[in-house]
C-alpha cells in the first residue's frame, strides 16, 4: 500500500517543524522540503497535499523566495500560511502590501464563510495567531474572502474548486485555538487523507528494512541511554541481534543510578538481543577535568575524552560495516533540509566517525520527531522510565556543576537531584519540560542545630515549554519547594541553601553552565 504523505515546503518559516508535527499528530505522514524541491520532484513524491510554511520576507521582492506558478495547477491540494498565503495570492494576481497596521500575538479572527470545508465545526470567532507586517490586499481572481479580523481584511481565502487555501494567521501554533480542527479539515476533507500512518506500522517496516540492508553486517552502536540512541539500538536488536555491538561509555556525569538503569536494560541481564559493552571511566574524566572552570572548555574535554575511549573500544572490536546513529528529524533538518545530517556522537561533537572503521551510517530514526521516538520505545517495550526520560545534556552534570568538577561535587549534585525528581513526581506536578538540580560554585555561611556550616547552595531549575527554544519558569508548588529543600539540606552532605531559578528562556538557557 502507498503511504500518505503531505509535504511542508519551507520558505523560512520559524514553524516549518511545527506544521509537520501537527499533520502527523492526525495520523498523516508530512515531510519538510525546502522550496528549491523542483516541480519534477514534487510530481514524483505524489503527495496527498502540500502546506507552505511562513517566512520572514516581503513577497513583492524580488529576492524573496517564490516557487513557480505551475504548482498551483497539478490539482493537488494546497494550504498557504502567512507567508505561503501571499506567495499563493501574489502568484496567483492578488495583491500584497504593507499592512497599514501589522498584527502580532493573539487575535480575534471572524469566519466569513462558513460553509468552508477548511473552517467546519470551527467557531463563528476564533482566537488565532497572528505574526505579519504584510498582508493581501487584493485577492486573486477565483478566490473568495472565507476570514477576517479587526484590521486584516482577508485573514483567509480559498478557491475550492481548485483545493487551494491560505490563511493568514498559523493555525500550527498552540495559541490558534482551532487550529488543529482547521488542518485536520484540510488533511481529511480537502486533501482526502485516511490517517492510517500508525507507530506501529513504522516500526515493523523499519526493523524489516534494516534486516534486508544489514544482511550478515556487524553493526556498531554508541549508546548514551537516552531516549534516541535507546531507541535506534533496540531497532536494531531487533533487526539483527549479536551482530549488533552498543558500547555505553559511563563517564561519572551521569544522574543518579543511571549508569546502572542503563545497563539493567541492555546488558547481559537485559532482555534485548545485543552485545553491551560499558566502560567506566569516571576517574579518566575526572582527572581530565581537575582545575578547569570554563563551561565551554569543558564541553570540549568531555566530548573529545569520550571519542577518546569509544575508539579504544572500537579498535578492540575491529571493522564493523555499520555505524548507528541516534539523529532525528529536527536534527536532518536543522543540517539543511534534505541534505546529509550533521553526523553527530551522543555528545554533540564532531569526530566520532573518524574514529571507528565502518563503511556506512545507519539513522533509523531520521525521519521521526522527539514525541515519535518516545511513541516507538513504546511499541518497542522499552521501559517507560527509559522512553520518558529527561532531555540530558551530552556532558551531563560537567555543565550543571558552576566551576570545577569533582567526584564529590557530582555527587552532591547527584543526590540532590534525586530527591527533587522524586518529590516532583510523588507530588504529580504537569506540565513540565524539564527539570533538575544544579550546584552553584556559591558558598554560604549556615547553621545546622549548634554549628556554623560553609556550604554550597543548589539551585533547582524547572521550564515549562513546547519546543525547548523559548521557556518559562514553572511556578512548581510552594509545598513541594519546601519538602525537597527540607529534604536536600538534611540529607544532602556539603549543601546548606536551595535556590529557585525564575529565569525564563531568553533571557536564560535552560541549562545551568
Amino acid at each position: 500500500m502507498e503511504k500518505e504523505m503531505v509535504i511542508v515546503l519551507d520558505f523560512g518559516g520559524q514553524y516549518n517543524q511545527l506544521i509537520a508535527r501537527r499533520v502527523r499528530e492526525c495520523n498523516v505522514y508530512c515531510e519538510v522540503k525546502p522550496y528549491t524541491m523542483s516541480l519534477e520532484e514534487i510530481k514524483a513524491a505524489n503527495p496527498k497535499g502540500i502546506i507552505f510554511t511562513g517566512g520572514p520576507n516581503s513577497v513583492y521582492l524580488e529576492e524573496s523566495p517564490h516557487y513557480d506558478e505551475a504548482i498551483f495547477s497539478l490539482g493537488i491540494p494546497i494550504l498557504g500560511i502567512c507567508y505561503g498565503s501571499q506567495l499563493m495570492a501574489y502568484e496567483l494576481g492578488g495583491e500584497v502590501a504593507t499592512a497599514p497596521v501589522s498584527e502580532y500575538g493573539q487575535t480575534d479572527v471572524t469566519v466569513d464563510n462558513e460553509e468552508s470545508v477548511l473552517f467546519e465545526g470551527v467557531s463563528k470567532t476564533s482566537i488565532c495567531w497572528m505574526s505579519h507586517t504584510d498582508y493581501i490586499s487584493k485577492l486573486p481572481s477565483g478566490f473568495r474572502r472565507t476570514a477576517w479580523s479587526e484590521v486584516c481584511p482577508n485573514a483567509a481565502m480559498e478557491c475550492a474548486e481548485r483545493k487551494l487555501y491560505a490563511t493568514q494567521f498559523h493555525p500550527e501554533v498552540m495559541h490558534t485555538r482551532e487550529g488543529m480542527k482547521m488542518l485536520a479539515n484540510f488533511v481529511y476533507k480537502v486533501c482526502g487523507c485516511k490517517g492510517d500512518w500508525q507507530m506501529a506500522s513504522f516500526v515493523e517496516t523499519t526493523i524489516r528494512q534494516l534486516r534486508e540492508k544489514i544482511g550478515s553486517g556487524k553493526v556498531l552502536c554508541a549508546l548514551s541511554g537516552g531516549v534516541d540512541s535507546s531507541v535506534a539500538a533496540v531497532l536494531l536488536s531487533k533487526a539483527v541481534g549479536k551482530q549488533l555491538t552498543c558500547v555505553f561509555v559511563d563517564h561519572g556525569l551521569l544522574r543518579k543510578n543511571e549508569g546502572d538503569e542503563v545497563e539493567a536494560v541492555f546488558g547481559p541481564e537485559g532482555s534485548y538481543d545485543l552485545n553491551f559493552i560499558r566502560v567506566n571511566a569516571q576517574e579518566r574524566f575526572y582527572a581530565k577535568l581537575a582545575g578547569v572552570e570554563d563551561p565551554e572548555t569543558k564541553r570540549k574535554i568531555i566530548g573529545a575524552e569520550f571519542i577518546r575511549v569509544f575508539e579504544e573500544e572500537a579498535k578492540k572490536i575491529g571493522a564493523v560495516d555499520f555505524l548507528v546513529q541516534g539523529t532525528i528529524y529536527p536534527d536532518v533538518i536543522e543540517s539543511g533540509l534534505g541534505k546529509s545530517a550533521v553526523i553527530k556522537s551522543h555528545h554533540n561533537v564532531g569526530g566520532l566517525p573518524d574514529c571507528v572503521d565502518f563503511k556506512e551510517i545507519v539513522e533509523p530514526l531520521r525521519m521521526l520527531f522527539k514525541d515519535e521516538v518516545r511513541k516507538a520505545g513504546l511499541e518497542l517495550g522499552i521501559p517507560e522510565h527509559l522512553v520518558f526520560r529527561q532531555p540530558f545534556p551530552g556532558p551531563g552534570l560537567g555543565i550543571r556543576i558552576i566551576g570545577e568538577v569533582t567526584e564529590e561535587k557530582v555527587r552532591i549534585v547527584q543526590d540532590a537531584d534525586y530527591i527533587y525528581r522524586e518529590e516532583v513526581a510523588k507530588a504529580g506536578v504537569e506540565g513540565l519540560g524539564q527539570y533538575f538540580a544544579a550546584l552553584t560554585n556559591m558558598r554560604s555561611v549556615g547553621v545546622m542545630g549548634d554549628f556554623r556550616t560553609y556550604d554550597y547552595a543548589i539551585a533547582l531549575r524547572a521550564v515549562m515549554t513546547s519546543d525547548f527554544m523559548t521557556a518559562e519558569a514553572a511556578p512548581i508548588p510552594w509545598d513541594v519547594l519546601s519538602k525537597v529543600t527540607n529534604r536536600i539540606v538534611n540529607e544532602v552532605k556539603g549543601v546548606n541553601r536551595v535556590l529557585y531559578d525564575c529565569t525564563g528562556k531568553p533571557p536564560a538557557t535552560i541549562e545551568f553552565e
